[in-house]
């Protein structure tokens, strides 16, 4: 029997409501693993890549067992989250700290910039003959990682978008002359797949959504003032969606010059369009325009978790620990479509594996074949591809006026 080894466990990047499903999933697929003689203590570092450097490590073996159900049904990370970039000068303390505690496996929960800070310490303990198994476990409301279908946490998110779309619609429709346009702005740094949820709900041409505005599409500010007055002369209200990060072709909406932020990764943090959009909106039709803004309420809601998406953040975490224990590394588990299914067999998903190298810091954007150029709305085909993964079907609102 060879000397175990210890697991270290660290979550990062903006939460999720299915983040801490991945983490119940992996640690207990951990703790009852068969190969169980691998492995021996089990840490979690406080606040992400922050534990790692600062030794504040959580001793995950020694809470209490009945502990592990309550945290899988919690939003944002029970570890503790953060976003810090591992700089050149980091690299010493952070080996410094895993060889320490005798890590010889590394489990990162998060996103792009996660990724890329697990493939930096795969390649640099590899470089130094220090032992150590790194697996990526995915994570982002964003869905714009490569090389997985999606990503655990879009689903739910998505379906909040879709609902909160749906709700704002029919509030404006409601309201009428008081108050018939809203602008609904929604996250998605770099990528449209969230704005592009918000048509999930969408069953006419009447209901809300009546316009989304994606990074992946400049937006054309005449083109939008024309499809807004349009939906509203026609019935009364208009609903249009905003990825936080759309863009017009000469750079950020309102002719923002500088970022009123830049985090650890040199992403630039701009003041959204929604605002903007919704004052341009109300002066040319003369009329109430409001501007909604979810924020992070749209990732920890946990009325909205998708049944696929928690099932799914389980499965990923479950999977990266066998995955670990076959021998593979500097690797992320992805989330394979099954694409050979009968008619009527409905959706489903299995687990691969993706290298990190291919995926760190690397963004996917929403496919072209998904947006819809002639309305300004997405494509029957992105409708069938978000569907399942929203969990279930959305509600049907009845309506009595615009008949």
């Amino acid at each position: 029997m060879g000397i175990s080894r210890n697991v270290l466990v660290v979550q990062s990047g903006g939460c999720t409501a299915v983040m801490n499903r991945s983490l119940v999933g992996l640690v207990l697929e951990v703790f009852h693993s068969p190969q169980g003689d691998k492995l021996g203590e089990v840490y979690g570092a406080a606040h992400g890549l922050k534990g790692i450097l600062d030794g504040t490590l959580l001793d995950l073996r020694r809470q209490p067992t009945g502990l592990w159900k309550r945290i899988a049904n919690t939003p944002g990370a029970a570890m503790g989250s953060g976003r810090l970039s591992l700089r050149p000068e980091d690299v010493p303390t952070a080996l410094s700290v895993l060889s320490r505690y005798n890590i010889g496996y590394l489990f990162t929960i998060g996103g792009n910039d996660t990724a890329e800070v697990a493939h930096r310490i795969a390649e640099e303990t590899r470089a130094r003959g220090q032992e150590l198994t790194v697996i990526h476990i995915p994570k982002t409301i964003d869905n714009d990682l490569p090389l997985t279908d999606h990503t655990p946490g879009y689903g739910s998110a998505a379906r909040f978008v879709a609902l909160a779309t749906m709700g704002a619609g029919k509030d404006a429709e409601a309201m009428g002359e008081a108050s018939p346009i809203t602008i609904l702005e929604v996250m998605g740094r770099d990528a449209g797949w969230l704005a592009a949820s918000s048509a999930l709900g969408k069953r006419d041409e009447i209901d809300a959504p009546h316009y989304i505005c994606l990074p992946e599409v400049p937006v054309d500010e005449g083109r939008f003032l024309e499809r807004m007055e349009d939906a509203y002369r026609r019935w009364g209200f208009t609903v249009a969606v905003t990825a936080e990060n759309a863009k017009s072709r000469s750079g950020p909406l309102g002719g923002q010059q500088e970022p009123f932020y830049v985090d650890d990764f040199g992403h630039q943090y701009f003041e959204g369009p929604g605002r903007y959009l919704a004052q341009l909106v109300s002066r040319k039709l003369k009329v109430r325009a409001r501007f909604e803004k979810p924020g992070t309420i749209q990732r920890s809601l946990m009325a909205c978790v998708s049944r696929t998406d928690a099932q799914e953040a389980s499965l990923v975490g479950q999977a990266a620990a066998r995955y670990a224990l076959e021998g593979y590394s500097d690797s992320m588990v992805t989330l394979v479509r099954q694409s050979t299914l009968t008619p009527g067999e409905g959706y489903n998903c299995t687990t691969g594996l993706a290298p990190l190298e291919a995926v760190a810091g690397k963004v996917k954007p929403l496919p072209q074949g998904y947006i819809d150029a002639s309305t300004g709305l997405v494509t029957q085909a992105y409708i069938e591809y978000a569907r399942p993964l929203a969990g279930g079907p959305m509600p049907r609102y009845g309506r009595l006026l615009n008949r």
